[in-house]
Order: structure tokens, then sequence, then C-alpha cells
């Protein structure tokens, strides 16, 4: 009988393919597996509970990189004060994200709503919605 799961077992329970899976392990995300006698790999429990915390924390926007010093925090006994300072600076981009995604937003309504028939008219008249000038960040 086995005693954890093997690397497809694992891969499909995390939602990951194998690729991922050995991808992770080579950046150090996972620690390495026991071995069958065979020479299986064999996962414990707590390897799909790093998984599945390497795939939410993606989801929020933290690179591997980042990942992997939140699990390195979280692997010591006591205060994580990492987390908390990771998620401040990931929040302060998601922020600057979205301050830039609205000014693209309101240009792209200004186009739609503009009577500009090209691109030159919109970006070259001074009235034009498409202020190229300052996007780029100079003056033409």
């Amino acid at each position: 009988m086995s005693r954890g799961l093997r690397s497809g077992q694992l891969a499909a329970a995390a939602g990951v393919n194998l690729q991922t899976l050995r991808y992770y392990e080579r950046r150090g995300l996972l620690p390495d597996p026991e071995r069958s006698l065979g020479g299986h790999r064999e996962y414990g429990v707590d390897a799909l509970t790093v998984l599945r915390i390497i795939r939410a924390t993606q989801r929020l926007g933290f690179t591997l990189a980042e990942i992997a010093e939140l699990l390195e925090v979280g692997s010591h006994r006591g205060p994580r004060p990492g987390l908390r300072d990771l998620a401040t600076a990931k929040l302060a981009e998601v922020d600057a994200k979205i301050s830039d995604l609205d000014e693209i937003r309101a240009t792209l309504v200004a186009v739609i709503e503009s009577d500009c028939s090209d691109l030159e008219e919109c970006a070259c008249t001074p009235a034009g919605p498409i202020p190229f000038s300052t996007l780029a960040g100079g003056e033409r």
C-alpha cells in the first residue's frame, strides 16, 4: 500500500499538470518527495496543501519568488511578519495597476465618444482623446 500520493495523483488533486509539479520541485517550492521501492515519487498530504497555497497566492498576483519567500517564512514557528509586508507591497502594486487601468479606460471611452475618424486624428489633434505625447512622456 502506498504511503503517499504519486505525482499524477498529486497533480490531479491540485489541478496542475506534471510539468508544473516538477517545475515547483526544481524551484524549491515543494520538498523533495520520498521514493517508493519502485522509484516512484510519493508525496505527503502536506504537498497538496503547499500546491493549493501556491495556486491561491498566484491568483492574488504573487510571483513564484514571492511565494517561495512566503513559504519559507511560513515554515518557521512563531510570528510571520513576511506575509503582512509582502501583502502590503502587493496591494500597492494592485492599486497602481488599477489607477493605470482607470486612465486607460477613460481614454478608450473618450475615443469611442469622439468624432475621430482615424488614429492620426485622435492622436495628433490638440482636442484628440489619445494623448500620445503624454503617454510617451514627451511633447510632439
